[in-house]
């Protein structure tokens, strides 16, 4: 069992910044996937960004690149999503998810049913 606990959202202005974390606990990967996706309020959870443990390769969804980072600090265990410039269409609860195995393809690990981990969400809320 891995428990992934998310902080750091909160309200912010169009083109502040936020950083979230996301610490895991529990049984340690020594490779996988580690992601956040998005919810908004009516709409669909989505993908935003994933990071592999192992090696630290990142990817992200169209709408956020150039403007969000995610990165890891192994000695953690945990996840950061750097968030700048942000929009009011980015405002929605974020959740940190984990999987033990390394997805690769963009239609596997922007998946959510791949993750079998979640952590609680954290509200992001960026005002016009």
């Amino acid at each position: 069992q891995v428990q992934l606990v998310e902080s750091g959202g909160g309200l912010v202005t169009a083109g502040g910044s936020l950083r979230l974390s996301c610490a895991a606990s529990g049984r340690t990967f020594s490779s996988g996937t580690m992601a956040w996706f998005r919810q908004a309020p009516g709409l669909e959870r989505e993908f935003v960004s994933r990071i592999y443990w192992l090696n630290g390769g990142t990817a992200y969804r169209d709408s956020v690149k150039g403007r969000f980072t995610i990165s890891v600090d192994k000695a953690k265990s945990t996840v950061y999503l750097q968030m700048g410039s942000l929009k009011p269409e980015d405002t929605a609860v974020y959740y940190c998810a984990a999987t033990a195995s390394s997805l690769i393809g963009t239609s596997t690990y922007s998946n959510d049913q791949r993750y079998p981990y979640w952590g609680q969400g954290t509200q992001v809320t960026v005002s016009s």
